[in-house]
Formats: structure tokens, C-alpha cells, sequence
């Protein structure tokens, strides 16, 4: 039976989208402010805005004042977090029902009235915080550049996912306070924000409280950008080879995928199921159970909503085993999925897993409010939810034997192998970087 979580939608006058989903169990809220917009947005020059923007948006606005909105919500037993990815910045906030006016007002503030509080001052703080960070968690850690090499060997070079939601260092210390509120007002406004309430609320009090607090906001946005068609998988896969002082040699294998929009691409992510991400899956059963060559295997299906998503297969290689012992071993098990198809037991463990984590998600209030806006701006329903596990249920083995077969050969994977130095040698830069040509020119009239 398909889910049945209770699901309002109304859109105001400025185009500010509202999703209420009334859940009695809690008297409390929880807020995701979905604003559509991350680093695909970015133009040339000036990666890392919109993360930039997150970090800008505590900084105080017209009315609140510097580090005011997350005393004004803890001091009600609240709490306040936000993320940016490739597709959107998302601001979340959990509130008891009483603090639920102060928690839009809060939003409303910076949502239209932030540039006030923008100033070289504050951009030149937070600028060092992002630069601090990137340092840190990617210029500075073992495979910390994994995922910008991985997004450079899979997307084409003109493509808005080829590069992180960090941004380059360079551009980061470029932007200056012009180029920070011309973003500002280019992607924020009430036309590209859904506001999604989880909670112990009634939908009409809701859009009417969102009215009160959000309804003189006055859009000036762009309209978003028309998405791209769909690509089909990679046809000038990549090696890409690193020796660095990292704990194991590692191997991040990439695909190309179709877009989280596209019916093709779930079977391509139970496919990724099947390979590595369970218990069950046969990369796990044969690498680290029978012939222990990897210590360590994991596959992940990143859905992007732009022409493509990303496919991952991250392997850390044993210590003592030829790394490409182990990849040759991968490229045995994508050759059997894509002619034999998954079994049933992996099919079953796929979609038992699937359920499970879909349920988690939705039992909690700040997952279902994030699971709810993406719903609603993603995929353009916010019932997909209630839908979603019947679509899992509904793939078939013959589906992701051809998404193996298409998405997943070895003809279409690029390769970044991340190495240990050998004896006499030193860490470096890039030992090796060659276009590896496809045997094929595979899923190019896919699209």
C-alpha cells in the first residue's frame, strides 16, 4: 500500500511555495527552507557562492542582529542548521509549536532583507571561515580532492556539476561584496524558496502565517535556468592517478548516470545496490569476505536533477594487494551484472534496505521537511514520497541488468586511483592523467 503522510501545498502571491505536513505525535516544528539554488548556478569565476551564502545568511539581516538568530532560537528550546549542495541551499529549523511565529519571522528577515547586514566586513569574516574550511575538510586530508576529481572525469567540461559546492580558492578570495549581492538578489526571493512545515500545525495556519510573515517580500529572482537534456554515460572515460601520503591506496570508480528525474535512473542506483552497498553485495562477499583484497567497499548514487547524476564505487585496497588486482576484480562483477542481472536475494536486500531508510527518514520531522521540499522542487510533487518505496518495489531485475549493462560497464567508468608512495618515492602531484578511449560510444542517442 502506498504511504499515506497527510500533504497540503499552496503557493502565494510573490510565488513563495508552501508544503505542510500536520503530525500531531510532537508539539514541535520543524522548518526547511528550500532555496533553488547551489553550485550549478554559479557562473565561471565565482564558485562557491551559494556555499559562501549559507554561511552570510547567520550573519544577521535588516532587523536581527549579528548571531541573534541562533540565540533567539535556542533561548525558546530551538535550534537552526543549513546545508548547500550541487542543486539547492536548504535552511532547517526546529522549534516548539509557540516559537513557530518567531522561527518565520526569523526566516522572512533574512530571506528579504539580508543585504543590509552584508557588508565587507562581514563578507571578508565569513570568506575566511569557507577558505578555513576548504582547507581543512578538502586541501588538507587524505582524499579530501576525491569528489572534485570524480565530478571533473564524469561531467563534460562545460557542464555546472564539474565542479564542487566549495568552489576554487581563487575565486573564493575574488568575489567581492558586488558579486556577493547580486547573487543575493539574483537567486533569493519568494519565487525560488519553498517553505515546508512538519509538525503540529494545521496547513491553513500555516499558509496563513506564511502570508503574514512572508507575503510582502517582493520577487526579483531570475527565472531558474531550463535544465538540461539528458546525457547517457560517459564516452571518453578517464585514469587519473595520485600519490599521496593517504592511510590505503583507494580507487574511486565513476559513472556517469541519468538524472534523479529520469525512470532510468533507480535501477541504476539498486544496480549500485547490488555491487557494494550491502552486506549482501557481491563486491563485499567476493573483496572482503572470500579473497580479503579490500578492507573496505562502498557504492553511492548521488541524484542531481541537471541532465546527469554521479555513480560511485569506493574501494580501499588491502594492505600488501596490487590495487589493480582489486579493479580487475570490479571489472569482472560489472561485466556479470550487466549480462546475468542481479539475484534475488540482492534485488530483495536492495529494496528491504531502500523501505527501511526511506521510513527513518520520513518518522522524522527535519528529514520529512527536507524529503518533502526536495518532493516538491525536484522531482515537482511533494506526494512522491508517499510514492517513492512503489516505485522501488516496482523495478524489475531485467531494469538493472540494463542499467549495468548501459550505465555501468567497465567501457563507460573513469578511474581515480589515490596511491601510497613506494619505497624511495615522495608524495606528489599527479603521476598519470590519460583519456582512456570506450570501446564503444555508449548511450549517446540515449538521452
Amino acid at each position: 500500500m502506498p504511504l499515506d503522510y497527510p500533504i497540503s501545498t499552496a503557493t502565494l502571491d510573490n510565488g513563495l511555495r508552501v508544503v505542510v505536513s500536520p503530525d500531531p505525535s510532537v508539539p514541535s516544528v520543524s522548518l526547511n527552507l528550500w532555496v533553488d539554488v547551489g553550485s550549478r548556478h554559479e557562473r565561471p569565476g565565482r564558485t562557491g557562492l551559494a556555499h559562501l551564502f549559507e554561511h552570510l545568511m547567520f550573519q544577521g539581516s535588516e532587523l536581527v542582529g549579528e548571531g541573534e538568530h541562533m540565540s533567539l532560537l535556542m533561548a525558546h528550546g530551538g535550534r537552526s542548521n543549513a546545508t548547500t549542495s550541487f542543486d539547492r541551499t536548504t535552511y532547517v529549523e526546529s522549534v516548539p509549536v509557540g516559537a513557530l511565529d518567531l522561527a518565520l519571522w526569523l526566516e522572512a528577515d533574512r530571506h528579504g532583507h539580508l543585504l543590509a547586514a552584508v557588508t565587507q566586513a562581514n563578507l571578508d569574516n565569513q570568506r575566511d571561515v569557507v577558505v578555513e574550511e576548504k582547507r581543512q575538510r578538502y586541501d588538507t586530508v587524505p582524499y579530501g580532492q576525491a569528489l572534485a576529481h570524480a565530478c571533473r572525469s564524469v561531467f563534460p567540461a562545460d557542464h555546472p556539476y564539474r565542479h564542487t559546492t566549495i568552489g576554487e580558492m581563487d575565486d573564493l578570495l575574488a568575489a567581492d561584496l558586488s558579486d556577493v549581492h547580486s547573487f543575493y538578489r539574483t537567486h533569493y526571493g519568494p519565487g525560488t524558496t519553498t517553505l515546508t512545515v512538519v509538525g503540529d500545525v494545521e496547513p491553513a495556519t500555516v499558509v496563513d502565517r506564511a502570508e503574514h510573515f512572508f507575503g510582502h517580500l517582493v520577487d526579483g529572482t531570475e527565472p531558474r535556468p531550463a535544465r538540461r537534456p539528458a546525457l547517457g554515460p560517459s564516452t571518453d572515460p578517464v585514469e587519473l592517478q595520485l600519490v599521496e601520503d593517504v592511510p590505503s591506496d583507494r580507487l574511486y570508480l565513476t559513472f556517469r548516470l541519468p538524472p534523479v528525474t529520469d525512470p532510468r535512473y533507480l535501477p541504476c542506483a539498486m544496480a549500485l545496490d547490488a555491487l557494494a552497498s550491502l552486506d549482501v553485495s557481491r563486491l563485499h562477499q567476493r573483496l572482503l569476505r572470500r579473497e580479503e583484497s579490500a578492507s573496505g567497499c562502498h557504492a553511492s548514487a548521488l541524484g542531481l536533477v541537471d541532465g546527469a547524476s554521479l555513480g560511485l564505487l569506493i574501494l580501499d585496497v588491502s594492505e600488501d594487494v596490487d590495487p589493480e588486482r582489486v579493479e580487475s576484480a570490479v571489472r569482472e562483477e560489472l561485466d556479470a551484472l550487466g549480462r546475468e542481472g542481479p539475484g534475488e536475494a540482492e534485488l530483495e536486500a536492495s529494496r528491504s534496505d531502500t523501505e527501511r531508510s526511506w521510513l527513518e527518514a520520513l518518522s522524522a520531522h527535519d528529514e520529512r521537511a527536507e524529503l518533502l521540499s526536495r518532493a516538491a522542487v525536484s522531482l515537482g510533487d511533494a506526494q512522491h514520497v508517499n510514492t517513492y518505496l512503489d516505485e522501488v518495489m516496482a523495478v524489475t531485475p531485467e531494469q538493472v541488468q540494463e542499467a549495468a549493462a548501459t550505465w555501468l560497464s567497465p567501457e563507460v567508468m573513469s578511474t581515480v586511483r589515490f596511491r601510497r608512495p613506494g619505497p624511495g618515492s615522495r608524495p606528489g602531484p599527479v603521476v598519470e592523467a590519460a583519456q582512456r578511449p570506450a570501446a564503444h560510444a555508449a548511450g549517446e542517442d540515449l538521452s
